[in-house]
This record gives structure tokens, C-alpha cells and sequence, in this order.
């Protein structure tokens, strides 16, 4: 764990959909109408409810965030967040939206008054972003927010499905506790 001010980043391993946290963050794709992966997993474990709320956003741009209702996840709220395709992008312009994804998502959280909120590895899957590169820019962009923010006194965990992920982030933080 490491302590910005008040507020905290951490890890944590195992499946996103049974976590107890105010908000879950999901990599979701720009249709917001549930897909493979992570988002497939929260749409499936949240329920019929979820999609249906889902619908009625139209859709999120990359880089953007929405909220819904958790409904039968123990998080009260799934916050959707559109990753970069990596692939399909300069490295500036990708590390760029990706940085938008963390921030945007955060800021939505605060905005709700809401004290934790757990990310899954944004656009490390089938979008293809290099995880090492993917990890370093969540946390830097998560300490810089909560550096702005120091009022929110936020729980930030990094949920992290496998082992290699779990490792990706845990050099990170330890990286990010001694600068």
C-alpha cells in the first residue's frame, strides 16, 4: 500500500465482481453494452440491470467515463471507462487517453462523494496496451489526481486478475512509495 495524503493506493488479486468498494471501474468498450473479459464478467454478475442503464448513456467516447448503478454487485457503482485499442495509435496519443481514463474515472467518483474505488488493468487485454506501460501510467496518473485532490480521502485498489498483473503493479507502487 502506499499513502498519499489521506487517501491510499493498493493491490489487490482476484475477480473485480466481488469486491466491496463504492465503484468497481470497468474497461468497457465504447458501446458501454458489455463485451468479453472484464466487462462481460461485470455486466454478467451485476445483472440485466446493468445493460439496461447502459443503454441509456449511448454509448462513451475513448478516454471517458460513466457511472451506473452496481445492482447485484457489492460495489454500489460501476463506473465504465473506454480504453485506447493500443495497436491502432501513436504511443503519445495512447498513454494519453489512458491517462484521461484514470482521471475522468476518479474525478466521477469524487463527484459522487464516493471513498473507494477499484480499477481493473485498463487496455492491458485484448486492446492490447504493453502492461508495464499500461501500469506505470495508472499510477502516476492516480497519485497526480490524488495529489491534486487531497481533500477526498479516497481508497484506490488495483484489482488485478493474475499473478503477472499483480506483479506489474506491485513494482509500480513500490516504485511510486520511494519517489
Amino acid at each position: 500500500m502506499v499513502r498519499v495524503g489521506d487517501s491510499t493506493m493498493e493491490t489487490w488479486r482476484g475477480d473485480i465482481t466481488t469486491l466491496e468498494v463504492d465503484a468497481i471501474v470497468n474497461a468497457a468498450n465504447s458501446s458501454l453494452l458489455g463485451g468479453g473479459g472484464v466487462d462481460g464478467a461485470i455486466h454478467a454478475a451485476a445483472g440485466p440491470e446493468l445493460l439496461e442503464e447502459c443503454r441509456a448513456l449511448g454509448g462513451c467516447p475513448t478516454g471517458e467515463a460513466r457511472i451506473t448503478a452496481g445492482y447485484q454487485l457489492p460495489a454500489a457503482h460501476v463506473i465504465h471507462t473506454v480504453g485506447p485499442i493500443y495497436p491502432r495509435l501513436s504511443p503519445e496519443r495512447a498513454a494519453e487517453l489512458l491517462a484521461s481514463c484514470y482521471t475522468n474515472s476518479l474525478d466521477l467518483a469524487a463527484e459522487q462523494g464516493l471513498a473507494s474505488v477499484a480499477f481493473s488493468a485498463i487496455s492491458t487485454g485484448v486492446y492490447g496496451y504493453p502492461l508495464g506501460e499500461a501500469t506505470a501510467i495508472a499510477v502516476a496518473t492516480t497519485r497526480a489526481w490524488l495529489e491534486a485532490h487531497p481533500e477526498q480521502r479516497m481508497r484506490v485498489v488495483f484489482c488485478c486478475f493474475d499473478a503477472r498483473t499483480l506483479a506489474a503493479y506491485e513494482a509500480e507502487l513500490a516504485h511510486a512509495a520511494i519517489n
